[in-house]
């Protein structure tokens, strides 16, 4: 079952841990970088220091196996080149396909694979792996016997399905022609020794000539239903990208053998789901059907959802739901009918899902929004009512007949609940086992702790007594402290088994034993780099792995967690990062960088709470900010932005004014502190961080300079709502108004570097946001720059695009910021 809220899967998880850095000298912090280099082709190089950055090797991902004992790891290599980047990619209903391999578009790729014994941590090397290795995903057989992997070679257009034998450690090729457009593209069968798989559907790809057949039309006609559209990326233009579509979506089931026999199941469909039952005898399939539409991606097209058999015939048609072109106005609206639909975990073939009551409009006053539906093969008798919840479904977790749980949310008020169900007494009534806020961080109770099952289906695992298990981050004053808690259903008590404790920051991965006595953790500290470790009982905990410090030089880098008010009393927290060898009395000021992203609550206390751990490492990666460390520069990372809205008041409603008070405090505290100098400070942040930079040169001088990436600026090209806000333009024209740094461009004084990707796919933040902006600034006399990073999406991924970015980056923070005092231009204005 797929659940919509977090979750956390204590059996079969991948634990990646964040890409760090290397640098490979440190330079001090008084002396200015090297200007940047220029590379070929116009990309730019920066400093060899943060070049290294870029550059350093990555940790590998960890899969842990079904049994608990056995890991696989995969090494994930540096970034790609922009000639792998550039290959060709097709932006179709919301999709980007690569038309090579017949797979999603996606440039990172594991580069090897090994196996890994929890109980002493031996590594077992693998033979017969593809050369060169290029790994798109990993799943583990359930009974843990075989490990899948597809392997996507752009350069060769393979896209194949391998698998490794834990017995003998050897890999081999079982299928080719796989088609992973959507979705990993094969799942196992209970027995583990098949798996159902999509192939190519075969034919050649239409081709077009150039010439229009006619006009691109579309309609509305009067007295129609009011709905609302988010901006959306890659959408289809005509017929020929409607065929072009259909052709690489198409794709044909089939059931693939250990030897790699092949039996085909049905006939080819434009399929986005196919998912075996756990009994192994039924697949649930999703079909998208014509007509398509030109204004929404394919989520929304119509959908023929039917449970198949190994046959490939159809058993049941469980609905066939109509075009979505846009929902009611709210970010708790839903389109009407079958949604959110999967297999419980914990029976043969039994399918739940929920239906609006309220069509979907969260503006319909209605004591049931959702109803949880569910109906068991061989699909003969009506569903039955399993749960009627007052806001919408998010999501359950199977145990047994008489035991799940099920989560419901609603985004308006930011209310969570959590019931407990007999999903084999549909009538029993449901029992209330948590009610809180979503924003509450510090009384989240923590995710339920589940595990697979002989079919390979996740399970809550449930503890002598009716107890289960919760994971959860620990929220507190003094920052995250991951816990393990045993929940005991009889009497609602709670016992901690683990708490992270000081100077480490330790989070729980996964429960090694069904008492939770056992646990896998990854343990880090502000100098000592992510490991995993395995804990039992009360002995001290075993290292499994001893990944080294990236950067040695940098050991030193001071963090401190610091916390300090808004004028109107909400609490704010911020990570501030110092260079090594710094002292505020001995070295004075600093110049700053501030990199945040704002958030919106409802209410204050929400807002005040602290976020984060002043235990975790001090990761110096290329993305965000902490670069700069190394070039002599403060960081303020992430410091609080809240825009808070209590009661029935809109946040965005004094976005502004929250926006400039939440950064003006930032600013007295980094100054206040002696660390930072107020005339050398610059802002920036990415998507929306982005937004609010611009904002914040718009309405304040509090910084020398902005870095903008890949933002959207005029909120009226956003008209059906952004972020998290719900109403649309005309609702709310002032407050759209007001927020668009672009109507107040006339007012943005302080040089703004602007960086975007060309083919951004996020929605809203169209590539002209940030070229409408730019040359706004410019026709006012503004002072900005702006770079285009060729074939890049929201987030960069090509390494000459990310060595790019830093290099225009440490640039503009040089000339406007560090060296600003020296600039004429700085000299006039004081």
């Amino acid at each position: 079952m797929n659940k919509i809220a977090p979750r956390r899967s204590a059996a079969i998880l991948l634990l990646a841990l964040l890409p760090w850095s290397t640098l490979v000298a440190q330079a001090p912090a008084t002396v200015a970088p090297a200007p940047a280099e220029t590379a070929a082709g116009g990309y730019r190089l920066p400093s060899a220091a943060l070049k290294a950055i870029v550059d350093a090797p990555r940790p590998p991902q960890l899969l842990l196996g079904p049994k608990r004992d056995l890991a696989a790891l995969m090494q994930v290599p540096p970034l790609p080149s922009i000639e792998t980047v550039a290959q060709p990619e097709l932006k179709l209903a919301g999709m980007r396909i690569n038309p090579r391999t017949y797979s999603d578009s996606r440039f990172s790729f594991g580069s090897d694979l090994s196996l890994m014994e929890v109980g002493s941590g031996k590594e077992l090397r693998i033979e017969g792996l593809p050369q060169p290795l290029s790994i798109a995903t990993t799943a583990w057989s359930p009974d843990q016997s075989q490990l899948a992997f597809n392997h996507v070679d752009p350069r060769s257009g393979a896209n194949e399905l391998w698998v490794v034998d834990v017995a003998t450690r050897r890999a081999r090729r079982i299928a080719g022609d796989l088609n992973t457009v959507a979705g990993r593209g094969y799942h196992w069968l209970p027995d583990s020794r098949r798996l159902l798989v999509t192939l190519r559907a075969g034919g050649e790809a239409p081709v077009s000539d150039g010439v229009p057949t006619g006009p691109n039309i579309q309609q509305t006609g009067p007295g129609g239903t009011v709905r609302s559209m988010r901006t959306y990326q890659d959408l289809l233009k005509n017929e020929h990208d409607a065929k072009t579509f259909e052709h690489y979506l198409r794709s044909q089931l089939a059931l693939v053998s250990l030897d790699g026999t092949q039996q085909k199941l049905g006939s080819p469909e434009l399929r986005t789901t196919a998912a075996p039952s756990p009994d192994g005898r039924h697949v649930l399939s999703v079909a998208i059907e014509r007509p398509f539409s030109y204004l929404v991606p394919v989520y929304f097209f119509p959908q023929r959802t039917e449970v198949l058999g190994l046959d490939g015939r159809v058993l049941h048609t469980v609905a066939k739901r109509p075009l979505v072109e846009g929902l009611p106005t709210g970010n708790d609206a839903v389109p009407t009918g079958v949604r959110a639909i999967g297999w419980r975990s914990d029976a043969p073939a039994t399918l739940v899902w929920a239906e609006a009551r309220d069509n979907g409009d969260p503006a319909v006053e209605t004591a049931v929004r959702d109803e949880v539906m569910i109906q068991a093969a061989p699909f003969k008798q009506p569903p039955a009512v399993l749960a009627k919840l007052g806001s919408r479904y998010a999501g359950a977790e199977w145990g047994r007949g008489d035991l799940a749980l099920v989560d419901e949310y609603w985004w308006k008020t930011r209310q969570t609940k959590r019931w407990r169900v007999a999903p084999d007494a549909p009538s029993t009534a449901p029992t209330l086992l948590h009610e809180g806020s979503s924003e509450d961080r510090y009384n989240d109770p923590g995710e339920p702790v589940t595990v697979r099952d002989a079919a390979g289906f996740e399970r809550l695992l449930i503890g002598e007594g009716d107890a289960l298990f919760l994971i959860g981050e620990g929220a507190s004053p003094e920052g995250d402290r991951p816990f393990v808690d045993r929940w005991s259903l009889a009497d609602n008590s709670k016992t901690r088994l683990f708490h992270s404790q000081a100077p480490h920051y330790e989070v729980p991965l996964a429960l090694l034993d069904d008492g939770g006595t056992a646990l896998l953790t990854r343990r880090e500290s502000p100098r000592d780099p992510p490991n995993y470790f395995v804990r039992r009982g009360d002995a001290p905990p075993r290292a499994l792995t001893a990944f080294e410090h990236p950067t040695p030089q940098l050991r030193d880098v001071s963090k401190e967690q610091i916390r300090y008010k808004r004028r109107d009393g909400v609490e704010l927290t911020g990570n501030l990062y110092l260079p090594p060898g710094y002292d505020a009395k001995r070295d004075g000021a600093l110049p700053l960088l501030m990199w945040a992203y704002p958030a919106e609550f409802k209410s204050a206390s929400a807002a005040s709470q602290v976020t984060d751990s002043p235990h975790r490492f001090n990761a110096i990666g290329y993305w965000g900010p902490l670069p700069y460390v190394a070039m002599g520069f403060a960081v303020l990372d992430d410091p609080s932005m809240p825009i808070v809205g209590e009661g029935d008041a809109e946040p965005n409603d004094t976005y502004v004014e929250q926006l400039v008070a939440s950064a003006e405090a930032a600013v007295d505290e980094v100054v206040r502190r002696g660390v930072a100098d107020r005339d050398r400070i610059a802002v920036g942040g990415h998507s929306y961080g982005a937004f609010m930079t611009a904002n914040l040169l718009a309405h304040t001088r509090l910084f020398k300079a902005g870095i903008a990436r890949s933002g959207a600026y005029n909120r009226s090209l956003t008209p059906f709502g952004f972020q998290a806000e719900e109403r649309n333009y005309w609702q709310a024209r002032d407050t759209y108004a007001a927020m668009s740094p672009f109507n107040h461009a006339q007012n943005i004084k302080d040089p703004l570097l602007i960086i975007h990707g060309e083919q951004d796919n996020n929605s809203g933040t169209f590539p002209v946001q940030s070229e409408r902006l730019f040359a706004a600034i410019k026709g006012l006399g503004g002072n900005a720059k702006l770079v285009m990073l060729p074939n890049e999406s929201h987030g960069y991924r090509a390494r000459e695009s990310i060595l790019h970015m830093l290099a225009e980056t440490s640039e503009w923070l040089d000339r406007y910021v560090k060296d600003a005092a020296v600039e004429p231009a700085a000299q006039a204005k004081k």
